[in-house]
């Protein structure tokens, strides 16, 4: 199956076969299995871009699981290397830059100073340009906002070494512009609880505690269907019975005041 701006000769039916089991494997969440078939798929055709991209993203996603570092970076540097051929398959492919993207956004904080924050300024064109290709992509808009967040929130050491070492500090990391990016997220798939989670810190940075409140309250009634939605669920039952409690502190200190 070709992709949008990514044109490919049809699959052989073995390689279209074993697409299509992958991609079934994947929507009922059995992602190693999924896994395993877009490597069967890149054994008989190493140029296939959906095999490509999808096997860098459930790489990140397996990968991201494992409490053992060295298993995780195993998994990631797989990533890596998938997102960097997709790329060369399809330079101007929204789905490879997301991948590669994603694989640097969670190799970087495993990282020594340094190299994370080469990491970080990696990751900036293709996080940009994958919203720029799929502006109808909610998971590439969630990764820029990420970015813009994370770059803003740099510690000290992180802002000194930036500006004594790598010629000042990434362009675009910034609060508000992560505010938009998250909300278009969240705009473009509200299903989808981590969008929620991400959005609703974000407000809280920015003080916006009734939007924060709201975004909370419309995610705890999403039904988690995997553990991953699990756990973004009760983060989310979790920063809102924190949000809850300090409204009740503000609330019994002007009562007080009275």
């Amino acid at each position: 199956m070709a992709t949008p701006g990514c044109p490919a000769p049809a699959p052989t039916p073995a390689v279209a076969r074993l697409l299509a089991e992958a991609r079934r494997l994947q929507a009922d969440y059995h992602e190693s299995e999924a896994l395993g078939k877009y490597e069967r798929v890149l054994a008989k055709d190493p140029a296939t871009y959906a095999a490509l991209w999808e096997a860098a993203v459930l790489s990140v996603r397996i990968g991201s699981r494992y409490t053992d570092e060295t298993r995780k970076l195993a998994y990631l540097a797989a990533a890596r290397l998938y997102a960097k051929t997709a790329l060369t398959v399809c330079p101007d492919g929204a789905e490879a830059h997301y991948a590669a993207g994603l694989a640097l956004a969670t190799l970087a904080p495993l990282l020594p100073l340094r190299s994370r924050l080469l990491a970080y300024r990696e990751l900036r064109p293709h996080a940009y340009r994958a919203t720029e290709l799929r502006p109808d992509w909610a998971e590439a808009w969630q990764l820029l906002g990420r970015w813009q967040y994370r770059v803003d929130h740099y510690s000290l050491p992180e802002r000194l070494y930036s500006k004594l070492f790598l010629g000042g500090m990434p362009v675009g990391g910034s609060t508000l512009l992560a505010v938009e990016s998250l909300r278009k997220a969240y705009e473009l798939a509200p299903q989808r609880i981590e969008h929620a989670y991400d959005l609703a810190r974000v407000y809280l940075n920015r003080s916006q505690e009734t939007r924060a409140t709201a975004v909370l309250q419309a995610a705890l009634g999403i039904t988690p269907v995997t553990a991953d939605e699990l756990v973004m669920s009760r983060r989310c039952e979790r920063l809102l019975e924190q949000l809850n409690r300090r409204k009740r502190r503000q609330l019994q200190r002007l009562i007080n005041e009275l």
